[in-house]
């Protein structure tokens, strides 16, 4: 008798014990999406760099994004299930006006926009997101901007993980409402630092300092 009540008490212990690590044990929430675009530019350059930035940012400042991330059409109503969309490339891009429509829509909704250029980028961009803000610009975000201190610190701004021009990296900013809807970062190569090390071949130092700007990017914008 005592033997079955013992083990009764075990069986409730371990169904509690059980129960606590379900209840710490957090689905993924979040998924974050990838860009494709038309006009012939590599929409799909770097395809390792989001997992690897998700991973990354999973295990340093606590995020809860789904490991896969998806691909979505700029024009695709789709695009509003996520709240950060990535788009990168070396080349061309052209937007519709449906789909500069559905971009503007999906930012002034809430959503949020990292470009990052891939070397080549810039020229086709910025006539692009003229069509989606007409009366908006970029504007550079100086180093003081709470993106660069975020649980990392980088207290020279974007840091510079490939070189291309010998230009400085620069970070620019359309804001909406005062509220940081699209990020566009410039002669940096963040995502190539966020690809798998031996893609690029890029010391851990460097691939390090790629990530944890990523990280800040995604702190800042779930956030804010």
């Amino acid at each position: 008798m005592l033997k079955n009540k013992n083990l009764k008490i075990k069986r409730i212990l371990l169904l509690i014990m059980i129960g606590i690590v379900l209840c710490a044990f957090k689905p993924p929430t979040i998924k974050i999406a990838l860009l494709k675009y038309n006009g012939g530019g590599d929409w799909y350059a770097n395809p390792t760099s989001l997992s690897n930035l998700i991973t990354f940012a999973n295990q340093n400042i606590s995020t809860n994004i789904n490991p896969e991330y998806e691909t979505v059409d700029i024009g695709s109503s789709e695009i509003f299930n996520y709240p950060f969309v990535h788009l990168t490339g070396h080349g061309n891009i052209v937007l519709s006006d449906r789909e500069a429509e559905n971009l503007r829509n999906y930012l002034k909704g809430g959503g949020f926009l990292h470009i990052d250029d891939n070397y080549g980028l810039d020229k086709f961009i910025r006539p692009e997101m003229k069509k989606v803000f007409p009366d908006l610009e970029f504007v550079e975000l100086p180093s003081s901007h709470p993106i660069f201190h975020q649980k990392y610190d980088f207290p020279n701004g974007l840091p510079k993980i490939h070189e291309h021009d010998n230009k400085r990296p620069q970070a620019f900013a359309i804001f909406y409402n005062t509220r940081l809807a699209c990020l566009y970062t410039f002669e940096c190569d963040l995502g190539d630092g966020w690809e798998d090390q031996d893609v690029h071949k890029d010391s851990e130092s460097t691939r390090l300092k790629a990530l944890k700007m990523g990280a800040n990017i995604l702190q800042f914008v779930f956030n804010q």
